[in-house]
């Protein structure tokens, strides 16, 4: 048998020390050293080598062949990783507790057409599993269960099964015999992703790891965790809207700047190939206080409702409330209203939601944020047939944005007959578009009087 010595890891960052300490002096966190026993020699992996590793070749020699992807029946979901699974990928998935991530992992296995998948579950039973494919109603036949958290038995089920896919839900269950620590503590979680990243490679199996994330709203476990892995994605959104946010943040075979959205539903999450018709919801009725955004999430451009509601304060500390924008970012518009359009909203409270539980950083929708606070304190609804898309400069000055033509194309799509936009953009387009008024604009005062007459 190994020898084996005692070591002290951080969950946190993976720092190791001789001795346990209350403060990690890598990640600045507290009581996160837990102790843990490593081996001191380093042990056989027999039937993890890959036999066909071939020699070193100039890279002038090696053949840049194409992926063979693998489709499955979400086309978000294909789209999102450039086409389909790659043979061999190592996928991880992250989000936060029911969320839907064990839900989007099942649908993915259940439609993966007439390959057979492995879902491997650490943390529910077989009979639960079940109830959720109920739910979904899907066919059933090709999608196997297997309640296992055992890195070897699992090895062992994929060489004799050889489905088309692996799914492991999640990463923190599984343990390794070679390791003696808990599941879920560093030196496990590193070593079974990298035993699944050999597995994966050795096979041509695409693996889909289903990871926890921490408070912070990161994945847990080391940094090398998303490192080693082909693609990241994170599952986003709020429990209280049925809107999630699917994002690439890392993609070894595709774009990084791809976006997919979907909605939950008691039948499973069902993919929105048009998000912008379900995020407005006001364009029948005149309501003072919304605005729409022209926004672009990655590559996507669609159009966002932004709500304001300014009120005289109750405390002497005016309230700031923001949901889906970020607060500084409010502020900041704020204090440019006081100073150049002469708004007094240091004694106001203020406001500001981004409709459908969205959380928006693109600095385009600076213009409608700002007309939507106007027009909730004057009370004067603006056009329903009008959006905004511009940056807002700490001068007044009306700012240009990146693919203003995109911003301009959807807005058209969907009915909208005015935009406006800076006018440092409207000179540097290369192309009309017909059945959309251009309205452009360079300075904030130039905005109240077009819009507010003030």
């Amino acid at each position: 048998m190994a020898k084996s010595k005692s070591v002290y890891i951080c969950q946190n960052c993976g720092a190791e020390s001789p001795k346990w300490v209350g403060h990690c002096p890598v990640c600045r966190e507290w009581n996160t050293y837990v102790e843990e026993r490593i081996p001191t020699q380093k042990l056989s992996r027999k039937g993890h080598i890959r036999n066909n590793v071939l020699p070193p070749a100039p890279l002038s020699e090696v053949e840049s062949s194409g992926y063979r992807r693998h489709t499955c029946g979400i086309g978000e979901f294909n789209r999102l990783l450039g086409g389909g699974l790659v043979p061999g990928s190592l996928i991880l998935l992250g989000g936060e507790p029911g969320i839907g991530k064990s839900t989007l992992a099942l649908q993915i296995a259940m439609q993966l057409g007439k390959a057979i998948t492995l879902y491997v579950s650490g943390e529910e039973s077989p009979e639960q599993i079940k109830i959720r494919a109920d739910r979904l109603n899907l066919n059933q036949e090709k999608c196997l269960i297997y309640g296992e958290n055992l890195f070897e038995n699992i090895a062992t089920e994929i060489h004799k099964i050889k489905p088309g896919l692996v799914v492991i839900d999640s990463i923190q269950t599984i343990r390794s015999e070679e390791i003696e620590s808990s599941p879920g503590s560093v030196s496990q979680v590193r070593e079974s992703a990298a035993r699944f990243l050999l597995l994966a490679k050795e096979t041509g199996i695409p693996v889909l790891l289903i990871g926890h994330i921490t408070k912070d709203g990161t994945l847990a476990g080391p940094k090398v965790l998303e490192h080693i892995v082909d693609v990241v994605l994170q599952f986003e959104g709020n429990q209280q809207h049925l809107f999630r946010m699917l994002r690439v943040l890392k993609n070894r075979f595709g774009s990084t700047s791809e976006l997919a959205l979907f909605e939950m539903k008691e039948s499973g999450l069902k993919e929105i190939t048009n998000p912008s018709e379900l995020l407005l919801s006001h364009l029948d009725d005149r309501l003072s206080g919304i605005a729409t955004a022209a926004t672009i999430d990655g590559i996507r451009p669609f159009l966002i409702e932004v709500q304001a509601l300014v009120s005289p304060a109750v405390y002497s500390a005016p309230q700031r409330t923001v949901t889906g924008f970020d607060p500084r970012r409010l502020a900041i518009l704020l204090a440019v209203l006081e100073k150049r359009a002469g708004f007094m909203l240091s004694s106001k409270d203020v406001f500001l939601n981004i409709a459908g539980g969205l959380r928006v950083d693109d600095p385009a929708i600076d213009l409608a944020v700002t007309t939507a606070v106007i027009s909730s304190m004057l009370d004067v609804p603006l056009d329903n047939d009008i959006a905004f898309s511009a940056e807002i400069g700490l001068s007044g000055e009306i700012r240009p944005v990146a693919r203003i033509a995109d911003r301009i194309r959807e807005a058209t799509k969907l009915g909208f007959k005015q935009i406006m936009i800076s006018g440092y953009n409207a000179r540097k387009l290369e192309s009309d578009f017909p059945g959309i008024r251009i309205i452009p604009v360079r300075k904030l005062e130039e905005v109240l009087k077009k819009l507010f007459k003030t």
